[in-house]
This record gives C-alpha cells, structure tokens and sequence, in this order.
C-alpha cells in the first residue's frame, strides 16, 4: 500500500449515529477510491488484537471495549499522497482542535469517541488493512 493506500475504520460512535454514508462520502470528494470496504463487529479480543501498541498505556482497555461496543466499517483506500492527504481530511483526534469541516470536526463525540482512524504511516497502513482483509477483498 506504500505511497497511495491508507487504512481507514469508521468508529462505534459514528456507525450508531448513522454517520456512515456522510462520511464515506466526503471521502470520495476528496479524491480517494475504495479499495476494500465492509462492516463488521471486534471482539474485545481483537480489538486488542489491533491495538496492541497501546497495550501499556492507561486507555488501552477502555479503548478495546469502545471499540468492541459495536459496528465498524474498516476501508482501505487509495489516492496519491494517501496517508497525508487522508490524515488532513479527518482532522486533529481531539475534534476541538480539529480544522473547520474536517470529518472529525463534524462527527466526533470527544477525543475517545473520535468517529474514525487513520493510519499514521505508509507501513501502519498495509499492517492495519491486512489486519481486516484478505488480499483477494482488495481491488
């Protein structure tokens, strides 16, 4: 995915406040195509799984059990300069301090209910699409 492909997982919060299609589509307005796409539920287990690097740290478990609590739509997605450009489009995590118009300036809840992830890295990114989908789920 290096370069042009970003890992994307619309949260809990913005599933269950039905912001799914709003978001996807600002997506697609800024240029990105969907690579990969579906809506699934984590277990505890594998949202631990998937965020292992904060295993240290004191919001490790609470974030494993927001991210378990219900439906997320992982995507993978594709653009020129992805990671950055993707990255700019959702915003600061805590969405009082995201840019005007940004995804989680419109739909986060709070810093922890933040409406979507992003990958940080070109390398995170190929880790976290493998993480939900098979190479043969990818276009």
């Amino acid at each position: 995915m290096a370069g042009n492909r970003t890992f994307t997982m619309i949260k809990p919060d913005a599933v269950s406040a039905g912001n799914v299609g709003a978001i996807i589509k600002m997506i697609q307005e800024a240029g990105f195509s969907i690579k990969a796409m579906k809506m699934t539920k984590m277990s505890a287990e594998r949202a631990g799984q998937f965020y292992e690097v904060h295993k240290e740290r004191p919001f490790y478990n609470d974030l494993c059990e927001y991210m378990s609590s219900g439906a997320i739509v992982p995507m993978i997605l594709e653009k020129d300069n992805a990671v950055e450009d993707f990255r700019t489009l959702i915003g600061a995590t805590n969405p009082k301090e995201a840019a005007e118009g940004t995804i989680r300036a419109l739909f986060a809840e709070s810093i922890e209910a933040n409406a979507i992830h992003g990958s940080d890295s070109d390398d995170n990114a190929e880790i976290e699409g493998k993480f939900f989908f098979a190479k043969t789920e990818e276009f």
